[in-house]
C-alpha cells in the first residue's frame, strides 16, 4: 500500500519543534504498529518529543491514536458504575489490594487491569500470585461475570488494548526516552480509556522512590493525565502522594499482600489506611456515590469479605498460608537518636535485590522476599535497634541488598524534631 507520509518527515517536523498535525500523528502510530516504521525511526521521534514536548491537541491524538491500535472493553452492560485508580509506581505502594474490594462494598464495580514490577517498584501482579492458586489472567467474559458478582477485578490487561502502546514502551525503556511526560501520560490513559472505565483516579508518586522526583513534574504528569482523560470523557482526578518514603512497613510480595490483609481486618499501617480510604472516597465520589463512611467497611469486615469474594473467584485460597523467605538478616541502628531518614529508592533497590523484583520482565521474583520495616522517620532508635528485617531463598543476596542501603538510613541526634511530609501532597481535577 502507498504510505501518507514519510517517516523522516515526521521526525524533522517535531525535531524542528514545530507541531505534529492529527493526521500525522495517526499514520505514524498506525505504521510503527505495523511494522512499516522502523524501531530506530520512532527512536528518534520519541527523543524529539522529550526534547521539544507536544501541545494538548498532539498528546490527546497520540494517545487516541494508541487507543484504535486495539480494542476497547465496554462495561455499559453492568448493573452499577465502575471506578478504577493507577498509581505511578513506587515502593511498599500495596493500595490496590485493599482498595478494590473496599470501593466494591459500596456498590461501584473496579475493573483494575494491573501489572508486574520492573526494577525498584512492585508489581501488584507479582504480589497477588503470592496468595495459593490465585490466577491473574482473565478473559474478558470471566472479567464482567466477576464484576457483576463479586463488584471487583484485579488482573492483567489482555493483550488487544493498546497494542502499540506496549511496542512503544519496550522501546522506550532501552532508548532513554521513558522520562518523556507527554509519552508517560498517553501511555497510561491509552489503557485506562481502553479499559472502558466510567471514573478514574490516579495516584502520582512524588519523591526519591517515585518516578516524578519533584512536585514541578508530577504536576505537570497529572495534569496532563486529568486533561487527557477528561477529553475522552472519562471522569479524571488525580492525587499527588508521597514517596520519599516507603509506603508502610514493607516491601515485597507476600509481605505486602500480609500488610494488606491487615488493613483490610481493620489494622494495619496508618499511612496505608489513610491513603486507602481517601482513594475510596475520591473514587466514589468519581463514580457517582459519594458520601460513604469509607472507613467503617474496613472495621466492621464488610471489604475483608469482598476480599475473599476476589480472591476466590480468581482459583486463589484467601486463608491459605503465605509464602515465607527461608533467610532473614537484620539492619540495626548505627547509633542512638531519631530515625531522620528512610530513603524510599534505597529500600526499594534493596528489596529487588533481595529477589522481590525483576531486572527484566521475563525475570521470575520470589514470593517470600521483601522487606520489613521496624521503624519510620521521626521513631526514636537505640543503637543496636533492628531498623530493617531483610527477607530471601538466596542468602548470597543480602551483601548487595544492604549495599542499597547505603546512605538511604540517616539518625539524627536525640530531640531533633523530624517533619515527615502528607500523604496526599495536592489534588487535581
Amino acid at each position: 500500500m502507498t504510505e501518507s507520509f514519510d517517516a523522516v518527515d515526521v521526525i524533522t517536523t517535531k525535531r524542528d519543534r514545530h507541531e505534529l498535525s492529527d493526521d500525522q500523528i495517526r499514520w505514524v502510530i498506525d505504521a510503527y504498529t505495523r511494522g512499516v516504521v522502523a524501531d530506530e525511526q520512532m527512536s528518534s521521534l520519541a527523543m524529539a518529543v522529550l526534547l521539544n514536548g507536544m501541545t494538548r491537541r498532539e498528546i490527546a491524538t497520540w494517545t487516541a491514536a494508541m487507543i484504535a491500535s486495539g480494542e476497547r472493553m465496554d462495561f455499559s452492560a453492568l448493573s452499577r458504575p465502575t471506578a478504577d485508580k493507577h498509581s505511578t509506581g513506587g515502593v511498599g505502594d500495596k493500595i490496590t489490594l485493599p482498595l478494590a474490594p473496599l470501593v466494591a462494598v459500596f456498590g461501584v464495580a473496579v475493573p483494575q487491569l494491573s501489572g508486574r514490577g520492573l526494577g525498584h517498584t512492585g508489581g501488584t501482579l507479582d504480589k497477588l500470585e503470592s496468595v495459593a492458586g490465585w490466577q491473574a489472567a482473565l478473559s474478558n467474559e470471566a472479567m464482567m461475570r466477576q464484576l457483576e458478582d463479586v463488584g471487583a477485578v484485579i488482573c492483567a490487561a489482555g493483550s488487544g488494548l493498546a497494542p502499540a502502546d506496549k511496542k512503544l514502551y519496550a522501546l522506550r525503556d532501552v532508548t532513554g526516552t521513558v522520562e518523556a511526560i507527554p509519552l508517560i501520560a498517553s501511555s497510561i490513559m491509552s489503557k485506562k480509556i481502553a479499559e472502558g472505565t466510567g471514573a478514574l483516579v490516579l495516584d502520582v508518586k512524588v519523591g526519591s522512590g517515585a518516578f516524578m522526583k519533584n512536585r514541578e513534574d508530577a504536576t505537570e504528569l497529572a495534569r496532563t493525565m486529568v486533561d487527557l482523560g477528561t477529553d475522552a470523557g472519562v471522569n479524571t482526578v488525580a492525587l499527588l502522594t508521597d514517596m520519599s518514603v516507603p509506603l508502610g512497613l514493607t516491601a515485597g510480595n507476600a509481605l505486602e499482600v500480609r500488610e494488606s490483609v491487615e488493613v483490610l481486618a481493620g489494622g494495619g499501617p496508618a499511612d496505608v489506611v489513610e491513603l486507602t480510604v481517601r482513594l475510596a472516597e475520591e473514587m466514589l465520589d468519581a463514580a457517582g456515590r459519594g458520601g460513604q463512611d469509607v472507613a467503617a467497611a474496613l472495621k466492621d469486615g464488610r471489604a475483608m469479605d469482598a476480599w475473599k469474594a476476589m480472591i476466590s473467584a480468581q482459583g486463589g485460597d484467601p486463608d491459605a498460608p503465605l509464602p515465607t523467605a527461608r533467610e532473614t538478616q537484620e539492619v540495626r541502628a548505627t547509633a542512638s537518636g531519631v530515625l531522620s531518614g528512610l530513603d524510599a529508592y534505597a529500600v526499594g533497590v534493596a528489596a529487588w535485590r533481595l529477589g522481590a523484583g525483576r531486572a527484566r520482565k521475563e525475570d521470575p521474583v520470589q514470593a517470600g522476599a521483601g522487606i520489613e520495616i521496624h521503624a519510620k522517620p521521626g521513631d526514636e532508635v537505640r543503637e543496636g535497634d533492628a531498623l530493617l528485617t531483610l527477607h530471601t531463598d538466596t542468602p548470597e543476596r543480602f551483601e548487595r541488598a544492604v549495599a542499597a542501603l547505603d546512605g538511604g538510613i540517616t539518625i539524627a541526634p536525640a530531640g531533633t524534631s523530624v517533619e515527615r511530609p502528607p500523604i496526599v501532597i495536592d489534588r487535581i481535577a
